[in-house]
């Protein structure tokens, strides 16, 4: 039901948009400095679900209206791109915050299960995926094609197999250089500033780019 080129460029896009640290990578990030590789992987699994709960909450209850208004869509599109640039200079400001993540963690294991359901919280109140399902994702259905709910499930899916990836490579990077990363815990910070940075680009992008009619 979509087509090649607005599959491949919401491909791109989602890119863009997981590969930026954001509160789910960090909280991925603290989970396996803290814990190690087993809890990074479980917080994901969680984080995972968590997000796409939100895409088919944005399916069911945006996804008609989207459907019969450009009004509506517009007005999406402009205040999720003002949402992310606010997160990208938020995430500049705080870079610092991702220090935080190594140090504010304790040391004691903790249930699978906790840990799962820790994940999925940060997942379904993830600001950012929040405001890109919302805002972002109508942009690559094909409302002449009908079933858009259906479009944007699927569509969704992609994005979190995507996230469900990178995050699951954040975590295991980060379990495995723990050591690396208490030498120097500044490194942390630049990952944040340069994620800023990223995501005040892809606002912009959001903002300029997208369906005109």
């Amino acid at each position: 039901m979509v087509s090649t080129d607005r599959f491949l460029a919401f491909v791109a896009m989602s890119f863009l948009l997981i590969v930026i640290p954001g509160p789910s990578v960090l909280f991925v990030i603290g989970r396996a400095l803290a814990h190690g590789r087993r809890a990074a992987l479980t917080t994901v699994m969680g984080n995972t679900v968590g997000a796409y709960v939100l895409v088919v909450a944005v399916a069911l209850g945006i996804g008609s209206i989207v459907e019969r208004s450009v009004l509506v869509f517009t007005a999406l599109k402009l205040v999720g791109a003002a949402y992310l640039v606010y997160l990208g200079v938020k995430a500049i400001r705080q870079r610092g915050s991702l220090r935080a993540a190594f140090s504010g963690e304790g040391s004691a294991e903790t249930g699978a299960r906790r840990t799962f359901w820790e994940g999925f919280a940060v997942g379904v109140a993830n600001p950012k995926t929040a405001v890109f399902f919302a805002a972002v994702l109508p942009q690559f259905v094909d409302r002449d094609q009908g079933h858009v709910a259906l479009q944007m499930l699927l569509l969704g899916l992609v994005f979190t197999i995507m996230a469900l990836v990178s995050d699951s490579a954040w975590g295991l990077v980060a379990a495995t250089a723990r050591g690396w990363f208490a030498r120097s815990p500044q490194r942390l910070a630049m990952v944040g500033g340069v994620g800023g940075l990223a995501m005040i680009g892809l606002g912009v992008t959001v903002a300029a780019t997208g369906r005109k009619e």
